[in-house]
């Protein structure tokens, strides 16, 4: 653990205790009170567009936000300071629940039987994919030009070209309705939260931020 990058530390401690609760309890006790469920649900509770960013499905769900949130989140807390970072992690995931909450409403208006409906308010969204795409965009913005070196492929990629693709990659995957159990609009939505907090702390301390 870096002493440096405590909200990071702390972040990873408590996503990890959430998922080994959903282990050793009873899971679908805490998923129907702490996941995110749409408005019109009567499992929805008004803490859960926080709650939910702590809860994943599985193990790889888990590990793959953990690290993310591990490879970017150091840098950026460092360079943001810890209270600036855990204000940006919060607004883009409470940011990524509401345009997810949002898009939910319109879903259930298009639906056209009583069974579907219900079928919807019954499933929820989990994870910290939200705030994590967040992460992603502000790494982005800040350092342009650095050097990522993605998994698969194994290739280097200049950080503005690996963020524009994977928002690119959501947005088709919402245009062709991908019916993967993926919460692509909550993705879209963290970076969107993320891109307006940035510009609007870009504003108030541009030789902060943006060099």
């Amino acid at each position: 653990m870096n002493p440096r990058t405590p909200v990071v530390n702390n972040l990873l401690i408590a996503n990890i205790v959430a998922y080994l609760a959903t282990i050793l309890l009873n899971t679908n006790d805490i998923y129907g009170l702490f996941a995110l469920f749409p408005i019109g649900s009567p499992f929805f509770e008004i803490w859960q567009p926080v709650t939910y960013m702590f809860l994943h499905g599985d193990f790889s769900h888990l590990f793959f936000n953990m690290f993310a949130l591990w490879m970017f989140g150091r840098g950026l807390e460092e360079e943001m300071g810890s209270k600036r970072f855990i204000i940006y992690y919060f607004v883009c995931g409470i940011g990524a629940a509401l345009v997810q909450l949002g898009m939910a409403e319109i879903d259930i208006m298009n639906m056209h039987s009583y069974g579907e409906v219900w079928d919807y308010m019954r499933t929820p969204t989990v994870g910290a994919s939200g705030a994590v795409f967040g992460l992603l965009l502000a790494f982005g913005m800040l350092h342009p030009n650095a050097t990522i070196m993605l998994l698969i492929p194994p290739i280097p990629m200049k950080a503005k070209w690996f963020v524009m693709i994977y928002g690119v990659i959501e947005l088709l995957l919402i245009i062709f309705q991908a019916q993967d159990g993926i919460a692509h609009f909550a993705h879209l939505g963290g970076m969107f939260w993320g891109w307006l907090l940035m510009l609007w702390w870009q504003r108030r301390d541009r030789s902060r931020y943006f060099n």
